[in-house]
C-alpha cells in the first residue's frame, strides 16, 4: 500500500508563490508530458505488504520515479537528493510532497533502484517510455542511427593486507585511439531526432560492432552508423531488404584512398549521423555519466537506462516548446 498523499497546509499556501519561476514553469511541462501513473504501473505491483495487517505504507512509486528524474536531470547524488529535497521548494512540488511531510531519504532511493534491478523492470520502464513518445509523435519512424560510447570504472587498488584487489571484476578493458580504458560501453539507437530508442549496456571490451544488428532489428528505411560497423555482409543484407545502409565507408585492404563515390556518401551520411552524438553530450555533460557510478554491469545499466529515460523526456521538453 503507498502513502497518500498529503492535504495542502496553511505552509503550502504561504510558499506558493515562492520559488524560481523558470525552474518551476520547466517542471511544470515535464510533469504533464510524463505520464507518470502509466509507468509507475508495473513497479507498484511488485510491492505486496499490506499496511492494514501493521506493515508500513510505501513511498508512493511516483514520488520516487519522480524524485529519479530530478537525479538525472541535475546530476545529484542520492545524499545529494535527499538534501535538495529539504531545501528546494520547486522539486518538493514537483514530486507530490508538502511542506510539512518527512523527506525521502537516500536509503529508500537504493532500496527503489534495487527493487528495479531484482525484478527486471528497467527494460519495461524503458519500453514504455519510447511506447510513449512514439504513440505522442515525438519519435519518429525514418530510420535508425547507432553508435557506443565507453562509460570508464576505477580501475581500482590492491588492499591493504595485499590479498585483494578493488577493481570492479565485470569491467573490462579495451583501446581506442591508442588509449587503454576500463570499464563498459553503452550502445544506443536513435531516431533521426536523436530521441534514443533502444540501448544495450556491456563490458568495454565488447566491440562496437558485435550489438547494432539486435539495435537496427525492427527498421525498415535506413540506417546510420560510423565506420566501425562497416561489413561487407551487413551492408549487403541491408541492401538486400531495401534498406538505406548510411555506414560511413572505410578502405578496404589494397585501397589506398575512398572513390569519389565512397567520399560523397560519407560526407552525406555524416551530417545526419551527427544526432546521435546528442544523447551522449547531454549524458555525459550534463548528466555527469562520464564514470560508472557502481559496481556491475547490471546496477550500472540501471543508471545508463535512466539517464536515457531522463534524456529522452528532456528532448521531447525541446522538440515541443
Amino acid at each position: 500500500m503507498e502513502r497518500k498523499a498529503a492535504q495542502p497546509t496553511l505552509m503550502d499556501g504561504y510558499v506558493a508563490d515562492l520559488g524560481d519561476p523558470k525552474m518551476a514553469a520547466k517542471l511544470d511541462q515535464l510533469d504533464q508530458m510524463i505520464p507518470w501513473q502509466k509507468l509507475a504501473s508495473p513497479i507498484r505491483a511488485t510491492y505486496d505488504n499490506d499496511s492494514e495487517q501493521g506493515g508500513r505504507p510505501n513511498v508512493a512509486v511516483v514520488v520516487m520515479l519522480k524524485i529519479v528524474m530530478l537525479q538525472k536531470w541535475f546530476s545529484l547524488s542520492d545524499e545529494a537528493m535527499e538534501g535538495m529535497l529539504l531545501d528546494r521548494i520547486s522539486f518538493r512540488r514537483f514530486v507530490g510532497l508538502s511542506m510539512h511531510e518527512g523527506t525521502v531519504d537516500s536509503t529508500t532511493l537504493v532500496k527503489f533502484r534495487n527493487r528495479l534491478r531484482e525484478h527486471c523492470l528497467m527494460d519495461v520502464f524503458f519500453d514504455q517510455v519510447v511506447t510513449h513518445l512514439r504513440d505522442k509523435g515525438l519519435i519518429v519512424q525514418e530510420g535508425t542511427l547507432v553508435d557506443a560510447t565507453i562509460i570508464e570504472a576505477p580501475r581500482g587498488r590492491t588492499t591493504e593486507d595485499g590479498l585483494g584487489h578493488t577493481k570492479d571484476k565485470s569491467a573490462s578493458y579495451t583501446k581506442k585511439n591508442d588509449k587503454s580504458y576500463h570499464g563498459y560501453k553503452a550502445h544506443i539507437a536513435t531516431d533521426a531526432k536523436g530521441m534514443i530508442t533502444d540501448y544495450i549496456y556491456d563490458t568495454a571490451k565488447v566491440h562496437d560492432s558485435i550489438h547494432i544488428d539486435a539495435l537496427i532489428e525492427n527498421e525498415k528505411d535506413a540506417v546510420f552508423a560510423d565506420s566501425a560497423y562497416m561489413n561487407k555482409k551487413r551492408k549487403a543484407r541491408l541492401q538486400k531488404d531495401g534498406i538505406f545502409c548510411g555506414i560511413i565507408e572505410r578502405r578496404v585492404r589494397g585501397q589506398t584512398e575512398l572513390t569519389a563515390e565512397q567520399k560523397t556518401h560519407n560526407r552525406l551520411c555524416a551530417s545526419f549521423r551527427a544526432y546521435v552524438e546528442h544523447p551522449f553530450a547531454w549524458i555525459k555533460n550534463t548528466g555527469e555519466l562520464r564514470r560508472a557510478r557502481y559496481r556491475g554491469l547490471t546496477r550500472n545499466a540501471i543508471d545508463f537506462a535512466l539517464n536515457a529515460i531522463a534524456y529522452n523526456f528532456r528532448r521531447s521538453l525541446s522538440l515541443t516548446t
